[in-house]
């Protein structure tokens, strides 16, 4: 027969149970919490990347290095992810080889779309940059960090310097010169810091792109 003390075992294993499932109950509770959390993070990251990249849509120049993602709809052998060679070239299905540096995402859209329209009806083209690599820039000489630049926008002389660490005190602010290769050929840029810095000369703060180097002796 049960007594006093077989109740009082139970008891204390049902309350033991509660504390149990309970403890549990939280862990497994804080652990969804902290997938939860990393998945955000994870998504925030993503689409800040592709915000980034579309910063530059739709009158970026592509280049190479730059990752691609191209889809074609209802055709699921043609949604590929492509990297732009250094060359400047790409090779899609069907579409063969292409030239995609210098040009914009919706002028690669028409010409993936024209090629293709010799394979199927009124096919429906998306292009869209999903990581910029190409857009770099160098800046070479008397600055406080000279080198290769990233760019996740498109810059300007002052702000490329102002990425270089600025200017060291034994720069030639008057002589700085930008150097940029247009149809195989170097052409100079003047810059004259001293005087675009007063607010003068204004429009020698260009908009760099792609490749630029920007010398200051």
């Amino acid at each position: 027969m049960w007594g006093s003390r077989d109740a009082e075992s139970i008891v204390k294993r049902s309350d033991l149970t509660v504390i149990v499932m309970r403890n549990t109950g939280w862990s497994v509770l804080l652990i969804l919490l902290a997938l939860f959390s990393a998945s955000a993070v994870a998504q925030q990251k993503a689409s800040a990347a592709a915000a980034a990249a579309q910063d530059f849509t739709p009158d970026y120049r592509l280049a190479p290095e730059d990752m691609l993602e191209i889809s074609v709809w209802k055709e699921d052998g043609l949604n590929k992810t492509v990297l732009v060679r250094p060359d400047g070239g790409i090779t899609f299905p069907l579409a063969g080889d292409m030239q995609a540096a210098g040009k914009t995402a919706r002028e690669l859209q028409q010409e993936i779309t024209i090629r293709l329209s010799k394979y199927m009806a009124q096919p429906v083209v998306s292009v869209t940059v999903v990581k910029i690599a190409g857009n770099k820039i160098y800046v070479l000489g008397k600055v406080n960090k000279p080198g290769e630049y990233v760019a996740g926008r498109y810059l300007n002389v002052l702000q490329a310097l102002s990425l270089a660490g600025g200017l060291t005190p034994f720069a030639a602010e008057d002589d700085i010169k930008v150097v940029r290769k247009i149809g195989g050929k170097d052409v100079v840029y003047p810059f004259n810091y001293s005087e675009v810095r007063k607010g003068n000369k204004l429009e020698q703060n260009i908009t760099l792109s792609g490749g630029d180097v920007v010398v200051v002796p």
